[in-house]
This record gives structure tokens, sequence and C-alpha cells, in this order.
């Protein structure tokens, strides 16, 4: 089974949609043996983790400031960068694919970046703009990226 890094982008705050939808999201990447990366703060990103670790998944927060402490409780492998907004490039680099939920401005940035990387990016109720597939549900999501995706973008099976 490939294991992907699945970036999650989505707004610091958030509605309970978008919560219950980050949970789900979260979940589903765990559920199927891939890595969350996200920017390890609060609202989607800490609801994605939290839906990752409730099934034992592993998350990786890229974090804004300079230290571990500002990582949400759901993070087991806190990245520190004091590079604010910044980050945003280092999280969509890292991914494998990009998924977003909901947004505003800095989720904005992200997949403006993702999209100049040449990342997949899938939409979860986020920005309509071009280039973003968009996707009902996170299984959906999920199951889209898995068929994009060719094993050998899996560090995970690569030689070394």
């Amino acid at each position: 089974m490939k294991q992907l890094l699945i970036a999650v982008i989505g707004t610091n705050e958030g509605s309970a949609r978008m919560k219950k939808t980050a949970f789900e999201l979260g979940r589903e990447i765990a559920r199927r043996g891939h890595y969350l990366v996200c920017g390890g703060m609060g609202g989607v990103m800490q609801e994605s983790c939290r839906g990752a670790k409730s099934v034992g998944g592993t998350t990786i927060g890229i974090l804004p400031g300079k230290t571990k402490g500002d990582a949400n409780p759901y993070i087991d492998i806190p990245i520190v960068t004091a590079m604010s907004h910044a980050r945003n490039a280092v999280i969509v680099r890292t991914g494998d694919a990009v998924v977003a939920v909901g947004g505003r401005y800095g989720t904005l940035s992200e997949i403006g970046l993702a999209l100049c990387m040449n990342k997949p990016v899938y939409g979860l109720n986020t920005w309509k703009i071009p280039g973003i597939k968009r996707k009902a549900s996170p299984r959906a999501a999920l199951d889209a990226i898995e068929r994009r995706l060719p094993l050998s973008q899996n560090l995970r099976t690569s030689p070394a």
C-alpha cells in the first residue's frame, strides 16, 4: 500500500461543518495508512489531526512560530519554522497532494503555491478557482488522490 504525505490546508478558525469535514478527512487519511501534514495550529488543522489520531494515524505540523509548544495537541511531529505564513510553501512542498477544507486568504496562498508546484489540489467547500478538483467528501478526495499519484512519488518505498 502506498503511504503518501497528504497536506491538509484550511482556516485556523472555521464553522462546525468545516471542522466535521476536516475530522473526517484526517480519519480517512490515517485509515488508508497515509501521513497528514498541516500547519499544526487550530481549526481545520487541529480537527484533521484529531481525526487522524482517532484511528492511530501520524501527524506532522509545520509551525509558524518559534516553539514546539505552539502545536495543537494532536501533532506527533512538530517542525518549528519561525516563518509565519511563509511556511505555507513548506507545507505544500512536503505534501504529495493537497486537500483544502474551507479557508481564507492563507489557504488561497497555499492553493496558489501548490498549483505553481504542479501539486494536485482537491477542494472540500473551498475556493472556486481553476486548478482545484472539487470533491463532495473526504473519501472522494482520497480516492482521487490514490488514483492519480504513482507509486514512484512515495518516499517510503523508494530506494535510499
